[in-house]
């Protein structure tokens, strides 16, 4: 049995396959090392009944997660899964490996992230090659939901949104600044809650405050996590996320005035990643048991 995990740090898609074939879909929390550590993981993943029931069987577990970019932190994760799949080889990796996997294939491309977090890489159809970016929230993750929750907190504190969207957001949430504050910075998984706000942005996706929010974000991202790319303008750029997702056509918008040739935009690569390791699996290059 083969099973495949693609982890953000809000959440993570899980696909089980026997024999070539998917046998189960399953969610969980994401795991990402800097916040959570490998009981973390058990207690998670032992409370998903439908997955245990296999949990003896399987051998082999590609694990793919924010944060995952060092051996020490990539452990941590590993260690939990070990203790959950017991007679599985483990392997835990970047969450721009998987990006990369299930964009490019096996073709040269740069794959970039925008979801709870934001990052970039180049892939050159074998390898990644990872340059000065995914610096987290407090200081990078352009475009990415921490950081268009960001300003949204900002913006409603200052009190300088349209009247309209400052209305709705504080009905929507009845945030007083104590409250931001506190969860902000007295509480852990800071990063989860700024990029909650970004649903925010889905639901007002016309107003045109929110459109120029938006494309001012990519346009950041693009210049600050692709623009300094080797060779950008020469191969498709690629996009996983919900925020890309969502938010195509203010994408290709900031891409274009960046002279950035779109590829695709995938909101979960899960598919594509999946698929990618089962034809490791068909072709026999997976890692021995």
């Amino acid at each position: 049995m083969l099973l495949v995990a693609d982890s953000g740090s809000t959440k993570a898609d899980w696909r089980l396959s026997y024999k070539g074939e998917v046998i189960g879909d399953y969610s969980s929390i994401g795991f990402n090392p800097f916040f959570h550590d490998s009981q973390n993981v058990v207690r998670e993943l032992s409370g998903i009944h439908g997955l245990m029931n296999y949990a003896a069987d399987i051998q082999h577990v590609y694990f793919f997660g924010a944060g995952c970019s060092h051996p020490n932190r990539n452990y941590v994760i590993a260690h939990g899964l070990r203790k959950v799949f017991t007679k599985a080889y483990v392997h835990v990796g970047h969450d721009l490996d998987a990006c990369a996997y299930a964009t490019c294939g096996d073709k040269p491309g740069i794959a970039c992230i925008l979801g709870t977090g934001s990052n970039s890489c180049y892939f050159d159809g074998n390898k990644v090659i990872e340059f000065n970016h995914g610096l987290g929230y407090i200081i990078g993750d352009e475009g990415s939901g921490t950081y268009f929750g960001k300003k949204l907190l900002a913006y409603y504190l200052y009190k300088i949104l349209p009247a309209e969207i400052q209305q709705d957001f504080e009905h929507r949430y009845e945030l007083t600044k104590e409250i931001i504050m506190e969860n902000i910075y007295y509480k852990s998984g800071v990063n989860v809650y700024l990029a909650s706000f970004s649903k925010f942005l889905s639901e007002h996706n016309q107003h045109p405050y929110i459109k120029n929010l938006v494309y001012k974000g990519f346009s950041e991202f693009m210049t600050v996590n692709v623009c300094n790319i080797p060779g950008y303008k020469e191969v498709p750029v690629h996009f996983i996320g919900s925020l890309a997702f969502h938010f195509k056509d203010i994408l290709k918008d900031a891409a274009d005035a960046h002279s950035i040739q779109l590829g695709s935009v995938i909101q979960k690569p899960i598919d594509n990643l999946h698929r990618y390791w089962l034809d490791k699996e068909r072709k026999g290059l997976l890692a021995k048991v």
